[in-house]
């Protein structure tokens, strides 16, 4: 048996609210602890997905204190505690020990990259405040891999009482099973091998997503716990894209406005981490709509006025920054980008307007113009709504136009049906309305279901951006020093 029993289950590595001048937000802090205690078995502030790094010592102890606090007792409460040095490990263990934390989770000393020995040394000295620590391994961040046979050594200390690997290497992890199973708890911290983790053995998770989607997390941990596999990995793959946008993209960033976009107002990373830098604008869109594929972001109604005094309400999956009402119609702009790979990469450029207005205007000579030149580049791909497909890039092959005209019409065309299946375009407006997509499709293009897939997602993008008249000025400013082009390295 491990050494505690207590230290199973799901636990999210707690993001670090922060208000617009970088502070720490405590009522933010302690409306994301009720947000997850339902469905945890505790929580880790002060790790990773934290910023632990960014934060002196004593905003350290300030959340270690709002955490326990909060919690009161409910959960387990694991306070991140790892420095570079042993001495600043020490008394910040020290202080979440008599905080009333139940454990400290202690990352390996990182930038000088200590040899196994000094490692090994660093939670001996630990050891003596008898105190339950856990081992954190995430060699991507600190510079050293733990390895198996140091982690094993480290399990017979006292008070040793886990290891969470976020490494993502299976292999590490199978030779944790194989070496120290049973001896202490094993928690994988990489949540794209999360299901495949707990199947092989492990005892719980700690995971930036667990902010996000904690009940899920629940839902796979008790169906592989139950024997049933076949749920476990449906529900896995139901989110897998949601979490590798997270991990692969600037996790602190990424689950902040994922939780921003569900009402938990969180602020953003400290800097040097940006809005638009690790966790690109693309991502951003895409994060969104798994969210509301997996039902996080609720429907509310929002009021359409395409033309003045008719009111339309459409049941819309609406953000923190939607607008109650949709008006003026005149021309609405939306930009949507979406990839990989490289030359499967989709951009539209959208506008959206009333047909008796410049769009429809601009739409009708557009393919009058054509017509009396005797060209065939325009096409109107869909009747209701009106949209025109305007290719960005000039057709020259077969297989360009095949590209343009089929796969990329057909991404399109699946938004739009999507769009209104979801409310973001309704029923009501889609005679009044028209659209004219400008889409680009690289002519070394070459996979066709990318083709399809990426300009599906752009548009979807691009409909929402347009109604919601986004990117705002705030937003613009916010980012744009990380503004670059999709195709080139910009420092």
């Amino acid at each position: 048996m491990p050494k505690t029993e207590w230290f199973r289950g799901v636990f999210p590595a707690m993001v670090t609210p922060y208000n617009r001048d970088e502070e720490i937000n405590d009522e933010a802090f302690r409306s994301l602890i009720a947000h997850l205690l339902p469905n945890v078995n505790g929580i880790v502030p002060c790790g990773t997905t934290g910023e632990f790094m960014y934060l002196s010592e004593k905003e350290k102890m300030h959340i270690i204190d709002l955490a326990v606090d909060e919690v009161k007792g409910k959960v387990p409460v694991i306070a991140g505690t790892g420095c570079p040095s042993t001495k600043h490990t020490k008394e910040l263990t020290q202080y979440a020990k008599d905080a009333g934390a139940k454990a400290a989770l202690v990352v390996s000393p990182f930038y000088l990259k200590p040899s196994f020995k000094e490692l090994y040394e660093h939670y001996d000295t630990l050891n003596s405040l008898d105190f339950p620590i856990i081992l954190y391994n995430i060699p991507q961040c600190t510079g050293i891999h733990k390895k198996w046979w140091t982690a094993e050594g480290l399990a017979q200390l006292e008070n040793v009482i886990g290891i969470k690997d976020s490494s993502g290497d299976l292999a590490f992890m199978m030779a944790l099973f194989e070496k120290i199973k049973g001896k202490i708890s094993i928690f994988c911290g990489h949540d794209e091998i999360a299901m495949p983790a707990l199947a092989a053995g492990a005892d719980g998770l700690i995971l930036a997503s667990a902010n996000l989607i904690p009940d899920i997390w629940q839902k796979i941990f008790k169906a592989v716990n139950e024997r049933d596999l076949a749920e476990a990995q449906k529900l896995q793959a139901e989110i897998q894209k949601l979490v590798r946008i997270v991990v692969r993209n600037g996790a602190t960033q990424a689950v902040k406005e994922g939780l921003n976009m569900m009402g938990l107002s969180m602020g953003n990373s400290r800097r040097p981490i940006m809005p638009g830098g690790p966790f690109r604008r693309e991502d951003r869109e895409e994060l969104r709509i798994q969210l509301e594929n997996l039902g996080k972001i609720q429907k509310k109604t929002v009021e359409f006025e395409v033309s003045k005094g008719n009111v339309i309400t459409s049941d819309y999956p609406a953000v923190s920054y939607t607008p109650s009402r949709i008006s003026d119609f005149t021309m609405k702009v939306g930009e949507g980008f979406a990839g990989p790979p490289v030359y499967e990469l989709a951009h539209i450029d959208l506008l959206i307007g009333v047909k008796d207005g410049p769009v429809g205007a601009a739409l009708e000579e557009a393919l009058e113009r054509e017509k009396k030149e005797g060209t065939d580049t325009l096409r109107i791909i869909n009747d209701k709504p009106k949209t025109l497909l305007v290719p960005t890039v000039t057709v020259r092959t077969k297989k360009q136009a095949a590209h343009i005209y089929e796969h990329a019409t057909k991404g399109v065309n699946l938004a739009i049906e999507k769009s209104i299946k979801d409310g973001v375009l309704p029923e009501a407006i889609l005679d009044d309305i028209c659209m004219i997509a400008n889409v680009f499709v690289h002519p070394a293009a070459a996979n066709r279901h990318r083709i399809m897939f990426n300009n599906y997602k752009a548009m979807l993008h691009a409909t929402k951006k347009a109604l919601e008249e986004r990117p705002t000025i705030d937003e613009l400013l916010n980012e744009k020093e990380c503004a670059r082009h999709p195709f080139k390295y910009t420092p």
